[in-house]
């Protein structure tokens, strides 16, 4: 368990939409024996892929603002910016090194002379050429979670967990995780070698790993990572469906619950977090975090979701979101809506765990 608190608190009670420095989040332990971390954690690809350019000024600010709040649980990718976010990362990476847990990921393979070519490896000489090109460009000797980020069902998890498990040996990585796999996948990896934290989406709008993976996670003592738990932005009111809304280079134009009449009949679906964040002088994007931290209380695991950001304000308003308490009413209120949302999660769902659920 997270530590979590009690979904019984009245809805009337007024919170706080920021968070100071001297009150920082609460801590959990990330999956057993894993590391204590602020309660949710920071997802950084938004800072160099995917949403459109960025202020490195204002992130690199925000960035500052995770350790200030207690957001210790830092997530990057390999493949994010084919590699420039875990450069970007690495100078807050050396001046925070003791109060962080540095979390990369592995298993898309691009090539820069091919824009067309990608590949998901799990075999142990690519895991083992990615693993150091990760630790050069974040300038570490060791990371502290290492994620398997996709699975190749053609590669036996014997090998792959097995090639990360050397890694543990070696002392390169402390802690190993997977991304979008099954309740029967990641309970077979996690016989090869214990698994500390699985990643997949999980939000108010996605809710297919209930299916098969947070009931094996809460049995074997896996913790609980959900990516977009603010739905990429729909959660956050910010998404209404109009013509021109995303700029050319984000890549939500190309995801199913972002285009045209999906994405305003999915931003039609907020009207119960309006409710409910006005009762608690909140925002809708906190209401839908303070969901997702509730998800420790109501499957009995720790969950530590890593919303990202590039701007300070939001930072802190997301962390605030920690404090906030949702009664058995509200839940019930917010519990149809994933069974409504318009399209699916990615354009081709192959890559996800419900892509391969029996």
């Amino acid at each position: 368990m997270s530590g979590a608190t009690s979904n019984t608190t009245s809805s009337t009670t007024a919170h706080t939409t920021a968070v100071s420095p001297t009150e920082q989040i609460r801590k959990v332990e990330l999956g057993t024996g894993g590391p204590l971390v602020g309660v949710q954690g920071f997802g950084a690809m938004g800072i160099s892929a995917a949403y459109g350019e960025t202020d490195t000024t204002a992130a690199r600010d925000a960035l500052e603002a995770t350790v200030e709040a207690g957001v210790t649980l830092i997530d990057t990718a390999d493949m994010y910016g084919l590699g420039a976010n875990e450069e970007f990362l690495a100078p807050f990476v050396a001046a925070h090194r003791d109060e962080i847990t540095l979390a990369t990921k592995f298993a898309f393979e691009y090539r820069a002379d091919d824009p067309s070519y990608r590949a998901i490896r799990n075999d142990p000489a690519y895991i083992r050429t990615a693993v150091e090109a990760s630790l050069r460009r974040l300038d570490v000797e060791v990371i502290d979670l290492y994620y398997m980020h996709r699975r190749d069902p053609a590669v036996p998890f014997a090998e792959s967990v097995g090639a990360l498990a050397e890694l543990v040996r070696e002392g390169k990585v402390r802690h190993l995780g997977l991304s979008e796999v099954t309740g029967a996948e990641l309970r077979e990896a996690h016989a090869v070698h214990p698994i500390t934290a699985l990643q997949s989406e999980w939000s108010v709008f996605s809710r297919d790993v209930e299916r098969s993976a947070v009931g094996a996670a809460a049995e074997l003592g896996v913790a609980f990572v959900p990516y977009s738990p603010l739905g990429r932005g729909l959660l956050t009111g910010a998404i209404t469906g109009a013509d021109q809304e995303l700029s050319g280079d984000d890549f939500r134009q190309l995801l199913p619950r972002f285009t045209g009449d999906n994405a305003r009949a999915n931003a039609a679906l907020l009207a119960p977090l309006h409710a409910i964040a006005a009762e608690h002088g909140a925002t809708t994007a906190q209401i839908a975090l303070a969901w997702v931290q509730q998800r420790a209380v109501t499957h009995g695991l720790t969950v530590v979701p890593i919303p990202g950001t590039r701007k300070r304000s939001r930072l802190l308003e997301n962390a605030a979101a920690t404090r906030i308490v949702l009664t058995a009413d509200e839940l019930a209120l917010l519990e149809p809506i994933a069974g409504q949302v318009a399209g699916d999660r990615y354009a081709d769902m192959s890559i996800t765990s419900v892509g391969r659920e029996a």
